[in-house]
This record gives C-alpha cells, structure tokens and sequence, in this order.
C-alpha cells in the first residue's frame, strides 16, 4: 500500500470520527429497528437470523473510534475474546462456571458448540463497561470489580431474552445462580486485563454503545 493511499484512508476514517453525531444516530436507529424487528413475530425470524451482522455492526462502530492499535490493545482483545470464549466453552461442557447450557443456531457459526459471536459479545461487554467505569472510579481493582456487577446486571437482562430468542437454552429451564457468580468471576478477571493493560482508553462511542446494548434488552423483557 501506498503511502499516499494510506493516508487517505486515514483522513477519511477521521473524517468519520469528526462526524460522530451522525454515526451515534445511525447506531440509534440500529437498534430501533432490532427491537421493533424483534416485537414482531411475523419478522422476528429475519431479525433472529440478523443477530451475527448486528453483533459484528456494533463491535465495528466501536473499533472505529478506537484510536490505540498497539500490542497492548492486540493483547487484550485476545485475552478478552479468548477467556469469554473459553469460559463458555468449559460451560457448555462441563457445566463450570456457569451451569449446564447448549447454545441454539442464532448466534451463527460455532466452534466447540459455541458461536464465535460470544467471544464478540465479551469483548463489546468488557470495552465498554470498562471504558465507563475507568472514568468514574480510580482504583483499577474497584473499577475492575465494578465493571464485573454492572456486566453480571448486564447478563441479568440478556438471560429472558435470549432465551426467548434461542440464543441458548438453560438445562430444566431455569436459570442457576452459578451463572452469575460465574459472569462475576469471569468479567472481573477480564476487566482486570482492561484497567492494567498500557493502551489509550478514550473511546468516544464506548459509552453510548453501552447504554443502547442496556436499552435493547430491557425494552425486550418487556416485550417478549
């Protein structure tokens, strides 16, 4: 690649970032029309099957804005991704940390009966509870502990929903309470990695993101 062509490149992606009213109005609208999508049965399917796309959408946006590409960066993202994963995986055959859960055909592709989009939905849950918390409390181990209960919270407002969506069946139908002592356990070791990895957290989609995931949810346990 050429250098003029690079920085092209990046003079239009901060072109983009300059324009961030547009963009926070383009994700509102995302996630207006998911929770409409998803209210209505005779479309519901459609919407169910978009979930991927919606997922990888939003850690898009989220990226975009993200300015630090170091090591540092590359690492968490890794570890972030990987434990999540690796965490359901252990799940999902061994019933630890979490209980016993299968995980249905919503989330797309899988790997060891997971999808690959729950190693995205950990990194978004991480990135951007982390990126709030960073900003409000100090202490990397507090704001790490924090951003474990507001994720666990999180999850708590995930669960009815997709269960009603299929994107995972709990075993007996119930819910444990090791779900979410394991959700506080996992998210607070990730979120540990967050606070003390050495990369820029300034993200100025982070939070905004967050609060639509937030949004989504709770509208639909009200719905469905």
């Amino acid at each position: 690649m050429s250098t003029s062509t690079l920085t092209d490149k990046l003079t239009m992606l901060d072109t983009i970032r300059q324009r961030q009213s547009l963009v926070k109005l383009v994700l509102s609208i995302v996630y207006i029309v998911g929770i409409v999508g998803m209210s209505i049965p005779a479309v519901r399917p459609i919407f169910q099957a978009l979930t991927p796309l919606h997922l990888l959408f939003s850690l898009g946006i989220l990226l975009l804005f993200h300015s630090d590409w170091s090591k540092a960066f590359i690492g968490f993202a890794v570890a972030a991704f990987g434990i999540g994963f690796l965490s359901e995986v252990s799940g999902v055959h061994t019933g630890f940390p979490f209980g016993n859960y299968i995980y249905g055909p919503v989330l797309g592709l899988k790997l060891w009966e997971v999808p690959l989009m729950i190693g995205v939905n950990w990194f978004l849950l991480i990135y951007t509870s982390g990126e709030l918390l960073r900003r409000v409390i100090s202490n990397k181990i507090l704001a790490s502990l924090a951003g474990a209960l507001v994720m666990t919270g999180i999850d708590y407002l995930i669960e009815p929903v997709a269960i009603a969506l299929d994107f995972w069946t709990w075993e007996g139908g119930i819910i444990p309470l090791s779900n979410y002592l394991g959700w506080i356990g996992v998210s607070f070791l990730i979120q540990l990695i967050y606070h003390y990895a050495p990369f820029k957290k300034d993200n100025a989609l982070a939070s905004y993101l967050l609060v639509h995931l937030i949004i989504f949810f709770a509208v639909l346990n009200f719905i469905l």
